[in-house]
């Protein structure tokens, strides 16, 4: 964790999350190729080649869209958390389906080129002042080509390296690529088009992104706007009779961040309810003999004081609670990272304990 560099275990969520795509990723080809090839019709005759270079865009189109869709819906709703616990090896299985899309495509579009292949992918069309037959290859190469390196940097050692703010920056790169995209599909395959099936696809696709991103900025917003108006010194979080032992509730403060108020063996604790590591949601992990675990990648705090047993040495501020009857309130202003906080009891006042 921050001693020196141990790489995150494979577990059953990430085996069957892997499964799952790649049975969705060969289902989705299957139907592309023999259960629908009409969905691409063009002006010319389609072969095998350009066929296959079509099913595996479209796929890798498909994917990057479901990916920038997981982000939204989670902060929408939690139950599509899980989705997005090892949204990277979706990432990563996206990335070698857009290889292979290029690779068909510049073996059969440019293998016959006097020039190197991969030259004449940059060079073979220069019509960059007109809007028909502008060469929209260039988008798919920049998108291709960042999609290789948020790939190659979707490790935990690069994380590391890089330093979680860097990391994160990097990797919002797949925006202006999903953009790229879309160019590239616009002023590509769609100019031909006479069967109009995948443009209702693609259409619905990047709507559903745009869509769901501005949803949940505002709601997000509007949540914000309420909090701001509920703002006191203090903040009510939940009754105690609402909180269940090992568990937390979480709370969006005035300022953006968001506190896990912890119920565990009769007593409250706050920690903030982003990770140290990754920003992961403290608040979803079950507390056991005082510590919480991150549900993405296993980091472990001490609820009480926000600090990582050692030999680790990850901190998370901590927040001071107070009770008013049976309601359980947060002072909005964080302690240090790693303050330890005295537990509140509360065993008389909650159910069953």
């Amino acid at each position: 964790m921050s001693v020196k560099y141990i790489p995150v275990q494979w577990n059953n969520n990430k085996y069957i999350y892997d499964a799952v795509m790649l049975v969705g990723a060969a289902l989705f080809l299957y139907v592309f190729l023999y259960a629908a090839p009409g969905a691409l019709n063009h002006e010319r005759a389609v072969n095998p080649q350009i066929h296959n270079a079509r099913a595996f865009g479209a796929c890798a189109f498909v994917m990057l869209t479901v990916i920038l869709c997981i982000g939204p819906l989670a902060r929408l709703n939690p139950r599509f958390l899980p989705l997005l616990y090892n949204r990277r090896h979706f990432g990563v299985m996206t990335t070698f389906v857009a290889i292979t899309h290029a690779s068909y495509v510049v073996d059969w579009y440019f293998a016959f080129s006097r020039s190197n292949k991969y030259e004449a992918v940059l060079f073979a069309n220069t019509s960059y002042g007109q809007l028909a037959g502008f060469p929209f290859e260039i988008f798919g190469v920049f998108a291709l080509l960042v999609l290789i390196i948020l790939a190659a940097t979707s490790h935990d050692f690069w994380l590391k390296f890089l330093s979680p703010p860097v990391w994160k920056r990097l990797h919002y790169l797949i925006y202006p690529a999903y953009l790229a995209v879309v160019a590239h599909v616009s002023l590509g395959i769609l100019q031909d088009q006479q069967n109009h099936t995948f443009t209702v696809i693609f259409i619905g696709g990047a709507g559903a992104v745009g869509g769901l991103h501005l949803l949940a900025a505002l709601s997000e917003r509007r949540q914000e706007k309420t909090e701001e108006t509920r703002q006191t010194d203090w903040v009510d979080v939940c009754r105690t009779s609402e909180m269940t032992d090992g568990f937390a509730k979480i709370k969006l403060l005035a300022n953006g961040e968001r506190v896990a108020v912890y119920l565990t063996q009769g007593k409250l604790s706050a920690i903030s309810n982003a990770c140290a590591h990754q920003n992961g949601p403290l608040g979803e992990g079950r507390v056991i003999d005082c510590l919480v675990t991150c549900p993405w990648h296993g980091f472990q705090y001490d609820v009480t004081s926000g600090r990582s047993p050692a030999p680790f040495t990850e901190v998370v501020p901590t927040y001071n609670l107070r009770l008013d009857g049976d309601r359980v309130l947060v002072d909005p202003k964080a302690n240090p990272p790693g303050t330890y906080v005295e537990p509140i009891e509360v065993r008389d006042l909650v159910k069953g304990l």
